[in-house]
């Protein structure tokens, strides 16, 4: 007759106690894995999968890796160790930036000018404004390019606001361009704003100091994924496909954009993506990361609540032309659930096709925009991007 001490006995030596349930766990993240590179930017609903926080993706191989050294279980090692190698790419590490943050940065050359960028969170919407234009001032920077300039209704929509006044008095050496929810300050002379194909991006042209050459801003702001209403309501998942195409809307036309801009450009903001995210191949594509100065392993710069800082949803890119010396992120002392992001750039080779295709904006009618614009603070625009509203003073292009 069997005892209930050898059925224990039994169990304590059977695979699950021996390591098994090592390579059940290492199966089972491993067919999440498999859908997640199949999947991941090809459907609208694995938007939803792909937030998690993007180091799991080495994390949780690497701890099952090491539990399966631990009992011995080779086939586990080798689904583990694959995974690891496989989901790396998702998990947003730059391996270079431990090599270049030993490294002293050189100087940045003449010329060089200090961009930050910053989503605001509402602009001090749930903050007092005092610390708020405090910090934005202390930042000291020659170019602001500065996200959710707006109102959250929380509703799906969000009202404009015109805080003009304030602007003028905090910034009195800057000139300003406002437009979508977006504001970009510039010491540097605006030379032009450009309308673009990308319904929640601002383009402003600027003059660099030395010889005048011309770089490129996009400031960028990408719809969120999804609303913040519970996931057991329809309304939530159709919130999510409509926000993907929109996604996908805004990425198509910003790419555009950067193609056919005939200057070096500085493409940053929050683009409400992460390296586990499919649009992070877009992103690849509209020009070189700066991360990598930053000198951290693992980059971030979102929290979802104090000290869970595990996403980097801001970006800084440049095309050829454009140089990023260095790139950190500065804590944002509780004014947003964003970092802020500050680069030195200057531009690397004169570009004198820049100055004959600028004659021809000029005469299509792009207007210099010498100060702040004024707008209905009353109105409202959607979270995607077909509502967005077109620069002040210009004719929306044809087909948008």
């Amino acid at each position: 007759m069997t005892t209930i001490g050898q059925v224990a006995a039994a169990g304590a030596n059977g695979p699950l106690a021996g390591g098994g349930w090592v390579l059940w766990a290492g199966g089972a993240w491993a067919v999440f894995l498999a859908a997640h590179l199949a999947l991941n930017g090809r459907w609208w609903f694995w938007l939803l999968p792909s937030l998690l926080p993007p180091p799991v993706f080495v994390a949780l191989p690497a701890l099952l890796l090491v539990a399966a050294g631990a009992t011995g279980d080779v086939t586990a090692a080798v689904v583990a160790g694959a995974a690891l190698l496989l989901g790396a790419r998702q998990s947003g590490l730059v391996p270079g930036a431990l090599v270049r943050g030993r490294r002293r940065p050189p100087p940045a050359p003449d010329g060089a000018v200090r961009v930050v960028s910053w989503d605001t969170q509402h602009w001090c919407q749930s903050t007092d404004p005092e610390p708020f234009y405090a910090f934005l001032r202390g930042l000291d920077a020659d170019v602001y390019l500065l996200q959710e300039y707006h109102h959250d209704e929380f509703d799906g929509t969000y009202r404009l606001i015109d805080d003009e006044r304030r602007l003028r008095e905090t910034f009195p050496g800057h000139r300003a361009v406002i437009a979508r929810g977006l504001i970009t300050l510039s010491r540097l002379p605006v030379v032009a704003t450009v309308e673009t194909a990308a319904r929640r991006t601002l383009r402003v042209d600027l003059e660099m100091p030395g010889d005048g050459r011309i770089l490129a801003t996009f400031n960028v702001h990408i719809p969120v994924q999804l609303r913040l209403i519970s996931p057991l309501r329809a309304d939530f998942y159709r919130a999510v496909r409509t926000r993907a195409a929109d996604r996908e809307r805004e990425y198509r036309g910003l790419l555009a954009d950067v193609a056919g801009c005939p200057h070096p450009a500085l493409i940053a903001g929050d683009f409400n993506t992460t390296a586990a995210i499919g649009d992070a191949r877009r992103i690849a594509r509209l020009g070189s990361d700066a991360v990598a100065l930053s000198g951290r392993l693992c980059p971030t710069s979102w929290q979802a609540r104090p000290g869970l800082r595990w996403w980097r949803l801001d970006w800084v890119l440049t095309t050829p032309g454009a140089r990023v010396h260095r790139y950190r992120f500065r804590d944002p002392r509780g004014l947003s659930d964003h970092s802020v992001q500050e680069v030195s750039v200057s531009l690397a080779e004169p570009d004198h096709r820049a100055r004959t295709d600028l004659r021809i904006r000029h005469h299509d009618g792009l207007r210099h925009h010498d100060g702040l614009r004024r707008h209905d603070g009353f109105r409202h625009h959607d979270e995607g991007t077909h509502h967005a509203l077109p620069l002040p003073g210009k004719d929306r292009p044809a087909g948008q």
